[in-house]
């Protein structure tokens, strides 16, 4: 059975992920590479369990241990960048409450590639671990990474900028990892700002830790009552941001990746690297600066390395996931923030303005349960038709919208994406998708 999904090691705590899964996957770590690793954890409260039991397995196989507590993933990365040879993040990000991972971080800051993930599954199932004598174990340490971290984001974006127009921004971090970082760093820019949710409980009493339209109302209402410019919300571990305009709508995540690219792309033309998933106003908005867009796998780490690789100017995801490679090579909930704050200030208006001048087009997503994915996923590639992207499960073009169908590396359901330029369209494709996957 395969160990690794999309991000990291998934599932749900002392059912599919239990203390010993976690000691002997960090063993298989320790063995593939000693030297020190950087821990650290969202605010779920299985965090600590798995925390100390990923510890042990780090130090019996000689590591040394910075434990950096609970810290936004991102936050993690960033000083895994410069201080250590890799990290361990115990989070499950978006996943319900009842769910836990394990994200393991390469040196330079981005999350493990497939390959080195295969070698360490591979050690974990022989169970041929290196264990250190009694005088070589580990030793542990810990360090408080936040304020570095956030220093390292304001001196990204004009900082002064954003403090002339002090910006009334209300965020709600979901009771997770954001809440030691972005409401502070909001403060260091001179904005005023409230917070929903920004206690630290791992059982996310309000909403669940994905930030999706439906549990934001309560944001959305704040933000009309306090006539603040800006709503921010997070997942569980703040890699990732959605935002609420001044009048309390929800801004579409598509269209906030496209206000971010048009923004960098003013600046400096390039390549930009996004998902499959994601949405044709990308496309738009690159050809408008003659700049190219590259598709990748769903996954950030698929993202990132491809940035890499080509130099790009700019990458994310259609989730509120965005990459800016000036700062790290990972999905930066913070960052983003502080970047669409930049763009108001420099431009001169609100969030609802600058999603007004984004292309139009209708998405409509939704999941199925699939236990037999695999199964699936090959009769609909045996029946598909005409232009198929098979990049990440399938991808249907037509030749007024599009059609993705892929399994999900996190959980087991299948996702189905459809986007047109009318809302009809975009729901006859989406039925179509259903009808597809109706084996599961």
């Amino acid at each position: 059975m395969k160990l690794f999904g999309t991000n990291g090691v998934r599932g749900v705590v002392n059912q599919d992920l239990t203390p010993e899964l976690a000691m002997k996957l960090s063993m298989s770590l320790g063995t593939f590479m000693r030297g020190t690793v950087a821990i650290g954890q969202d605010t779920r409260i299985s965090g600590n369990m798995l925390g100390y039991a990923a510890t042990a397995g780090l130090l019996a196989t000689g590591c040394k241990v910075i434990n950096v507590g609970v810290a936004p993933t991102p936050t993690i990365q960033y000083f895994v960048r410069d201080n250590a040879d890799a990290g361990v993040v115990i989070t499950a990000s978006h996943n319900p409450r009842e769910y836990n991972g394990l994200k393991f971080i390469a040196g330079d800051g981005t999350e493990f590639g497939s390959d080195a993930e295969q070698v360490v599954e591979d050690i974990y199932y022989k169970g041929d671990f290196n264990l250190a004598n009694w005088r070589e174990t580990g030793e542990m340490s810990t360090v408080d990474i936040i304020p570095a971290y956030i220093d390292g984001i304001l001196n990204k974006v004009n900082s002064e900028m954003i403090k002339e127009r002090g910006f009334n921004v209300a965020v709600d971090t979901g009771c997770g990892a954001g809440s030691l970082v972005t409401p502070f760093m909001l403060s260091e820019v001179g904005c005023k700002v409230t917070t929903l949710n920004a206690q630290l409980d791992g059982t996310f009493p309000s909403r669940q830790p994905e930030p999706t339209e439906d549990v934001l109302t309560e944001l959305s209402g704040v933000v009309v009552s306090l006539g603040a410019d800006l709503g921010v919300a997070h997942d569980g571990d703040a890699d990732r941001s959605v935002f609420i305009d001044e009048k309390g709508n929800f801004v579409n995540e598509d269209v906030l990746l496209a206000i971010i690219v048009k923004h960098v792309l003013s600046k400096k033309t390039g390549v930009v690297v996004t998902p499959v998933s994601s949405s044709q106003r990308i496309v738009d908005v690159a050809e408008e600066s003659n700049s190219n867009v590259v598709w990748t796998p769903v996954g950030s780490i698929y993202v990132a390395r491809t940035m890499k690789k080509l130099n790009a100017v700019i990458g994310g995801e259609g989730n509120g996931g965005v990459i800016f490679p000036e700062h790290q090579y990972c999905r930066d909930g913070a960052m983003t923030v502080a970047k669409v704050l930049e763009i108001m200030a420099e431009k001169g208006k609100k969030i609802s303005e600058l999603a007004d001048e984004i292309p139009t087009y209708f998405m409509n997503k939704t999941k199925i349960k699939c236990a037999d994915r695999d199964s699936i996923m090959q009769t609909i590639l045996s029946s598909a038709s005409g232009n198929v992207d098979t990049t990440d499960g399938a991808k249907i073009w037509y030749d007024d919208g599009w059609l993705l169908i892929r399994p999900s590396g996190t959980e087991p359901i299948v996702r189905i994406f459809a986007e047109a330029r009318t809302e009809n369209r975009v729901n006859e494709l989406l039925e179509m998708g259903l009808k597809m996957t109706k084996g599961c």
